[in-house]
């Protein structure tokens, strides 16, 4: 099987696996919550995007990686990592959610922007190195938390209530 079917197999694969550990633990959890409460995990989560940095570390990526791509991607996750943490700082001023919302739309778009640019500039899986975790395992549960951030936010600050 080529590279790149493996590689897709095994982003489709981390997509399915969050995809039901969301479903089956994750959302349950925080939907009752109030929106804050429920933002404060996944902000938590997401200050970690500072492993986005491995992509310019020579040993953990191949030299063959290209340079932009590894600049974008990482500086793109650190951006994010470092706006998480401020919307979580100030998540009880009027300003911290707006700050989510930043946060959100960015984290969002510099992901899809990383799988576009790897797909475009025709990025093969064996130039991610040891990074190659990063875009199967870590970011489907990136982009599946971001969902979440939007549908916590689009609901507003009440829990959303049981038809219990």
């Amino acid at each position: 099987m080529p590279a790149q079917a493996l590689f897709g197999a095994s982003v489709a694969f981390g997509f399915v696996a969050w995809g039901v550990v969301t479903a089956l633990y994750i959302w349950p959890e925080l939907r009752a919550r109030p929106r804050i409460a429920a933002l404060k995990p996944l902000l938590v989560l997401h200050s970690f995007r500072f492993e986005g940095l491995c992509f310019l570390i020579p040993g953990v990526v191949s030299p063959e990686l290209p340079a932009n791509f590894a600049r974008d991607a990482a500086f793109g996750d650190l951006t994010a990592a470092i706006l998480a943490l401020l919307a979580l700082a100030t998540l009880r001023l009027r300003s911290g959610i707006v700050l989510v919302w930043v946060f959100n739309i960015w984290g969002t778009v510099d992901l899809l922007n990383a799988f576009y640019q790897g797909d475009a500039g025709r990025l093969l899986p064996g130039q991610l190195g040891a990074a190659y975790f990063i875009p199967t395992t870590f970011v489907p549960l990136l982009l599946i938390t971001h969902g979440l951030i939007f549908r916590i936010l689009l609901r507003g600050p009440a829990p959303a209530r049981s038809a219990a």
